[in-house]
């Protein structure tokens, strides 16, 4: 689909025009208004529309041939930032499988900023991963083709567009990976994928199971060893600040597949494990859109790329390992095993890059969505000023946070009896906490946030108009926000 910044509608065969609450009329609404003879009060009026935030409306057409569509605003003082961009997505959503082929959405009172936003948002709203579907009928599928972002300084917008776009770009790069069956998207095949980003100016490094052998990553191994696929590491750089600074760092769970292992999940809901990899491919998604960007920061994305799988080679559970860090870990369970790819890849990270802090994230825990619903991801950190930044974030970008405790008092249930550590707790109590202080052993007092976007990297049921069933890409958006206003020089 292509984003137009235009100075008007032109031949669009649909329009949308804004309304606000209590009918009041946004200033190109009330000029085509005036042209139609009040036809838009009129139907502004009529029925259930007020324009409350996410009511549309078909109004017919200046023409036999154009369609009128009234987009709900909400309140006229509070339209900015995220009520635009809903505004832009259910503009989209409304016109999508109308039958035109071009939408233009009147925003002229808008700043050229505003209107680069909700361009980006129409492109966020766009989304469906619909690739192996062949047989989709015509009237099943999008006809809007084009959208015109009506605005008063096109040129201004579509430069103000860059940066949004590099953040699609990324947020929809993220969707693309979690949304692939296992099948197509394994550690060896997402390392291809990611090795294109060379092309915007990442570097890209990636370790075999040699060369993770040689460092001493039995953790990481441990999962893998019972797939087919070999276990990957895959290092991404950013180096956009200077060259002195140290790196800020983001760690991913890659995990392609999730059976389970051993600790075998129901078969009910296993096609899901696709997307237990979400972390890591938030962590891609987030060095696409830095690199696209040309943040001025120096970043690195670490991302541990694994299939868990129960052939006979399989980790067991009752297993020792020992971790990069010389810690040794007692495998309790099999399915628990996000955060023994995590040990290794967050002391890796700290080791080699000795960032300033790092932020992992991972659809770690069941628990955590039992803790916070499908709406909130959990945080959980060590340093205040870390959290705070990240939380800060949330607002602006839409991507609920919520920080959760880590009690030391907690940490006795993580202790083996015949290890340093065991990688489950005591029951189902306080799963995603004992998780995260199991993280926490690994990071070796660097600053360090773990996010755990279990809830919230996949939606079978959106109330989010930029945000379609299916992978979210939660995660880009709100790292992004908080690079860009609390790290780059």
């Amino acid at each position: 689909m292509k984003i137009e910044f235009v100075a008007k509608a032109g031949d669009a065969d649909a329009v949308a025009l804004l309304v606000f609450e209590e009918s009041r009329l946004s200033s190109a609404a009330r000029d085509l208004d005036a042209a139609l003879g009040g036809a838009v009060t009129r139907a502004s009026r009529q029925g259930r529309f007020s324009g409350k935030a996410g009511q549309t409306a078909l109004l017919g057409g200046a023409s036999d041939s154009t369609q009128l569509w009234l987009i709900g605003a909400g309140g006229e003082s509070e339209f900015r930032d995220l009520a635009i961009e809903s505004a832009a997505a259910n503009a989209f959503n409304a016109a999508r499988m109308s039958g035109a082929q071009t939408l233009a959405i009147e925003l002229t009172q808008l700043s050229a900023e505003a209107a680069a936003r909700a361009g980006f948002a129409v492109r966020l709203a766009a989304y469906r991963f619909d690739k192996y579907r062949t047989t989709l009928k015509p009237e099943k599928t999008a006809s809007i083709q084009t959208v015109r972002i009506v605005c008063a300084d096109p040129k201004a917008a579509k430069a103000a567009a860059k940066s949004w776009d590099a953040l699609a770009d990324g947020i929809m790069f993220t969707r693309d990976l979690v949304s692939e069956p296992a099948n197509v998207l394994y550690p060896q095949s997402f390392v291809e994928r990611c090795k294109a980003l060379k092309s915007i100016g990442l570097d890209v490094e990636v370790l075999g199971e040699k060369e993770m052998e040689k460092l001493g990553m039995g953790s990481l191994l441990g999962v893998g060893q019972g797939s087919v696929r070999e276990s990957q590491l895959l290092i991404m750089r950013w180096n956009g600040g200077a060259k002195s600074e140290p790196p800020i760092a983001f760690v991913g769970k890659g995990v392609c597949f999730d059976t389970g292992g051993i600790s075998i999940k129901p078969a009910e809901g296993m096609e899901e494990m696709k997307w237990d990899m979400g972390g890591g491919g938030a962590v891609a998604g987030l060095m696409h859109a830095l690199a696209g960007r040309k943040a001025k920061v120096n970043a690195v994305g670490v991302i541990g790329l694994v299939e868990n799988m129960p052939d006979g080679n399989a980790q067991r559970p009752g297993d020792v390992v020992k971790s990069m860090s010389g810690q040794t870990i007692e495998v309790i369970n099999t399915d628990a095993e996000g955060r023994l790819v995590l040990a290794d890849a967050l002391w890796y990270t700290q080791d080699r890059f000795k960032p300033k802090f790092m932020i992992d994230l991972a659809t770690l825990t069941g628990a955590m969505i039992v803790s916070l619903g499908l709406e909130y991801a959990g945080v959980f950190s060590n340093d205040d000023k870390l959290a705070d930044n990240i939380l800060a974030a949330g607002p602006p970008t839409g991507e609920n946070v919520w920080r959760m405790p880590l009690p030391e008092a907690y940490e006795r249930h993580i202790d083996s009896p015949i290890a340093d550590v065991k990688n489950m707790g005591n029951g189902r109590s306080g799963g995603s906490i004992t998780a995260a202080l199991f993280l926490q052993r690994f990071v070796n007092k660097t600053p360090w946030a773990h996010i755990d976007i279990a809830p919230t990297a996949w939606t079978k049921d959106s109330k989010i108009e930029t945000v379609p069933n299916g992978a979210t890409g939660y995660g880009v958006r709100l790292l992004n926000q908080m690079v860009q206003d609390r790290y780059e020089g």
